[in-house]
């Protein structure tokens, strides 16, 4: 057991405390948890009422390197969990870009990064969950049990069909470095039709690629960003002080721009800026970054700073000092068929002045945990159709209010993103009527499984805290 494991007895410890906080919960209160952070861009509703104590239920239990498995704490962040495992030169199969992800969070919400175009999403890896339902039940759910409808329909249910107490994961073998390219193009097209030759190939010129991903900076000015696991020696690069990784992409010429880092810097490359963000907070500013300690270039750092301006409204009032209107805060992850891609980005480009934007290949995991059935839609409340490809687009900034019609752009975007066939997640805000929430995310059968297994609505309903944000 290397340090970061802490073992059966202590989380046994942390079961406890859970439930002997569930049954102080009075009768007819909702069930929440008792955390002070979260990854979620949507606000909830303030309350006093007391939560779940998952204040023990934070690290891996154990990893097995031979079966290259982990057991893993379901409130355990994904820093801890990659620190754990590197240590056995293993990984999880996804890791999300932020450290502060917890696994628990990426099962029950969504997850993905550049390892999604040949591994699917993080819940893809989960070969068994211990849950804590709505009604105080203990459960232990796996594709082939009792609890199989849960284990297909707990992913994207954000807490509203039970809580993980322990997840067990795959994982994959992981060398030391990973060797980058990144790739010019100058159009969307040009993008999205090299995105999808790379992710059904897993190569490019005779390289293999084992992560894939991209950024658009502009309509005629966007990068593949190619990278080979190697256990190579030689020189990498250090993003996590005064360089900033998304700018190392940028470069003239129609050759692959090369890279290396380490295997830990790489998964964590977002991070230290969360993604472009830092920029909102002077941190990509030369003369302020040179100030800015180390220990706070980190995305867990500027999530404090944006809960100050979600209490206090400072954008909002530094921009009425100005003469400025509100702003919208435009901050989203979409889904579209890989084939659509550049029919949204374009669209996005030209209707929303927001930019850089993230573009991450994924595909469903083969095997699938539901058997050989290709028809099949093993994910009940996010269905993606097996064997396609599709693009997630991250954008995540903010425009000027449009008067009288609050949410405005948010929601032409959702209405952009259902016109191509796509999906949004729903950390953040979303505007959708119950009709079209109900076909897009479950309907009927999100409603069996909270009969099932809350039955008398102790958690919150899944429109409930996505929409209605309550």
């Amino acid at each position: 057991m290397n340090a970061f494991e802490y073992g059966d007895v202590a989380f046994s410890r942390g079961k406890q405390r859970l439930l002997d906080s569930y049954r102080a919960i009075p009768d007819g209160a909702n069930v929440r948890l008792a955390k002070k952070t979260s990854n979620l861009f949507r606000k909830r509703a303030d309350t006093t009422a007391p939560g779940l104590d998952v204040s023990e239920l934070h690290r891996v239990i154990s990893v097995d390197p031979e079966e290259q498995t982990a057991q893993v704490a379901g409130m355990c962040t994904y820093e801890d969990l990659v620190d754990a495992t590197l240590h056995y030169g293993l990984a999880p199969l996804v890791v999300p870009q932020l450290k502060t992800i917890t696994l628990g969070g990426a099962v029950t919400g969504l997850g993905i990064e550049s390892t999604s175009f040949r591994n699917g999403l993080p819940h893809e890896s989960v070969l068994e969950m211990e849950i804590l339902t709505g009604s105080g039940d203990l459960i232990v759910a796996t594709p082939d049990n009792e609890h199989r409808d849960l284990f297909f329909g707990f992913p994207n249910s954000y807490g509203t069909l039970g809580y993980s107490v322990r997840l067990k994961i795959r994982l994959e073998k992981v060398p030391p470095f990973v060797e980058l390219r990144h790739v010019r193009v100058h159009s969307t097209r040009e993008l999205q039709d090299l995105m999808a030759r790379i992710a059904d190939d897993r190569e490019y010129r005779g390289e293999r690629v084992d992560y894939l991903d991209g950024v658009v900076f502009t309509a005629d000015e966007a990068y593949a960003v190619l990278g080979r696991q190697t256990d190579e020696p030689g020189p990498v690069s250090d993003y996590t002080d005064e360089q900033i990784y998304y700018r190392s992409i940028q470069h003239d010429g129609d050759e692959p721009k090369r890279d290396r880092l380490t295997i830990r810097d790489y998964l964590w490359r977002w991070d230290t800026d969360w993604f472009w963000c830092s920029r909102a907070f002077g941190a990509q500013n030369p003369r302020i970054r040179r100030f800015w300690p180390a220990k706070y270039l980190r995305s867990s750092f500027y999530w404090k700073l944006i809960g100050y301006d979600q209490r206090w409204d400072i954008g909002d009032k530094l921009n009425a000092r100005k003469g400025l209107p509100p702003t919208e805060r435009v901050v989203q992850d979409i889904e579209v068929p890989i084939e659509r891609t550049a029919d949204f980005v374009d669209w996005f480009l030209e209707e929303i002045p927001i930019e850089p934007l993230w573009l991450c290949p994924l595909k469903l995991a083969e095997p699938s945990p539901i058997g050989d059935d290709t028809t099949a839609q093993p994910w009940t409340l996010y269905p993606l159709q097996r064997g396609k490809f599709y693009v997630n687009v991250g954008f995540w900034s903010g425009v000027p209010v449009t008067p009288n019609r609050p949410g405005h752009t948010n929601r032409i975007i959702e209405q952009k993103v259902s016109e191509l066939g796509g999906h949004k997640s729903l950390y953040s805000e979303s505007f959708y009527s119950p009709e079209e929430f109900d076909d897009l995310y479950g309907g009927e059968a999100y409603d069996d499984l909270k009969r099932r297994y809350d039955p008398r609505g102790r958690l919150l309903g899944l429109y409930e805290k996505a929409v209605k944000r309550a």
